[in-house]
């Protein structure tokens, strides 16, 4: 989608000898979800390309009239709309610029809407032969780094412009969202695709790096480098490159977005630092607008009026909400202010980055005597709990104290007890309720205070326990939880008449409660 802004960046580019008002600006926007058999079909291709008209119209200065958006289309249709183009361009004879993209699937050769292929040859024949004094072509599609000559997938750095070859305002520049080698990539969150949605973060604003208001063709590519690296680096695809290459001649640098002025119908959302942002349009169902990313440093995004739905992505927790941002105003946007949900129950629904959460935990429990104890068992234990999405993993290990006092025996009955149990958790607005099994063990050890002769006796047990627990946040990362349990034990029993011995069930139910910390 950031494509599209590149492409309304090219069109605000402007000559040494003609005013920004002088300038003419068109485009030519397609996006084709269909490939060639076997191709998979793409999600998000078309999607890219409406967004990427959209912002060509909202800041890039192309008038409606001088936009052409080829959905679903074939590779003539987007032939004939180039020569058109051209034609009128050639017609009107200003200075002008021409701002071409393509969402879709390519290879090396050819970009492929549907069965019917173009070859990138006669793409770059047709903007190169373009009379506008300034040509920009973006390409968000596989492998289409062949076009800016990048072999052997071999992916370049972002490119450095020298002072003396700043991007001037006449010549062709060509963007790709891959090297020559590699797949370009598409997210369901964003529903778009990673390097246009980044650059469209960046022409909004984002690459705004010295905040004048104006996103360069040089703030907008290193920005659009940058966010692409980062977001593949997480996918199993693996690292995807933007390249660049351009042909330029004349002064100045290349002006992409234009984004003051424009108070009377726009708005500027500001975030906090320390956080990764999506901003969608409406709800959380609506289409994604741009993005700031944890690393970013520059943080406001220019919006249309209207109300926007905000999603953070915290360390710990996922920041939802929706804020108002009226015309010509700086929206502050403040965590404490949006709803929060914990990390944990981001893995339990599937919407973490990462597919595990893990937590340290203490507790107090106590647990009815065993049949040999006497009084109930009282201590504490500690362990780490692992949130997945569909069980809760834990392990701990504890230790208990009990005895009795019987005509003239003292005895005290210590439990050194591990256990490992698997839950599963229903996160409710306030609470999460869990159910499940544990299966533990302890060593049991009887000491004993008496006139007579008793020796200390140790026995080794076993425990099966069905569990309920409740737990509740506290804070960004604790939480406090109650916790209890139905256990059976199994352990060896003297008998004391008899001195023989057998191994014997004995019901104790337990209750802890304790308090845990997110990693």
């Amino acid at each position: 989608m950031a494509l599209r802004e590149a492409l309304i960046a090219a069109a605000i580019a402007t000559l040494p000898a003609a005013a920004p008002a002088q300038v003419e600006r068109f485009a030519v926007v397609a996006g084709n979800d269909a490939g060639t058999p076997p191709d998979v079909p793409l999600r998000w291709a078309e999607a890219d390309a409406v967004r990427v008209a959209s912002v060509l119209e909202e800041v890039g200065g192309v008038r409606p009239e001088n936009l052409v958006l080829l959905r679903g289309r074939s590779a003539d249709a987007l032939r004939r709309a180039l020569i058109a183009v051209n034609e009128r361009i050639r017609e009107s004879g200003r200075a002008s610029v021409l701002f071409v993209y393509y969402s879709g699937h390519a290879d090396a050769g050819a970009l492929r809407l549907g069965e019917t292929p173009l070859a990138l040859r006669e793409l770059e024949q047709l903007v190169r032969g373009s009379a506008a004094t300034f040509r920009l072509l973006v390409l968000d599609a596989c492998r289409s780094g062949a076009l800016t000559r990048v072999k052997g997938g071999t992916p370049i750095p972002p490119f450095e412009l020298r002072a003396s070859e700043r991007a001037p305002g006449e010549g062709a520049v060509f963007l790709t969202s891959s090297s020559a080698s590699e797949d370009s990539q598409e997210s369901d969150e964003l529903k778009g695709s990673f390097f246009t949605h980044a650059f469209l973060s960046g022409l909004l604003g984002a690459a705004d790096a010295d905040g004048d208001g104006r996103v360069t063709l040089d703030e907008a590519y290193r920005h659009a480098y940058d966010a692409t690296v980062r977001s593949s680096s997480r996918t199993l695809a693996g690292l995807q490159h933007p390249t660049f290459q351009y042909d330029v001649r004349g002064h100045g640098d290349v002006v992409l977005s234009t984004l003051s002025g424009s108070e009377e119908t726009r708005a500027w959302l500001a975030f906090p630092a320390g956080i990764d942002w999506l901003v969608f349009r409406g709800s959380a169902d609506g289409p994604v607008v741009g993005e700031i990313g944890r690393a970013d440093q520059v943080r406001r995004l220019s919006v249309r009026e209207g109300t926007y739905f905000l999603r953070g992505r915290a360390p710990d927790a996922l920041l939802e909400g929706a804020r108002r941002a009226p015309a010509g105003a700086t929206v502050p946007i403040d965590p404490a202010g949006l709803a929060r949900t914990a990390y944990a129950r981001l893995v339990r629904k599937g919407l973490g980055e990462a597919r595990l959460a893990s937590s340290v935990e203490v507790e107090g429990r106590t647990r009815a005597a065993l049949a040999s104890e006497g009084r109930p068992c009282a201590g504490i234990a500690a362990g780490a709990s692992f949130a997945l999405r569909p069980l809760t993993v834990t392990a701990r290990a504890g230790f208990c104290r009990s005895g009795f006092d019987a005509g003239g025996l003292r005895a005290t009955a210590d439990a050194w007890e591990v256990e490992a149990g698997a839950t599963h958790v229903w996160d409710l607005p306030g609470v999460s309720l869990e159910a499940g099994l544990a299966l533990g063990g302890a060593v049991l050890r009887q000491t004993f205070r008496t006139a007579g002769v008793a020796p200390a006796r140790t026995s080794l047990a076993l425990h099966l326990s069905p569990l309920v627990t409740a737990s509740r946040d506290v804070g960004p990362r604790a939480y406090v939880y109650l916790s209890g349990a139905a256990s059976t034990w199994l352990f060896r029993l003297e008998d004391r008449e008899t001195g023989g011995s057998s191994v014997e069930p004995s019901f104790a139910p337990r209750v802890s409660m304790g308090v845990g910390w997110r990693l």
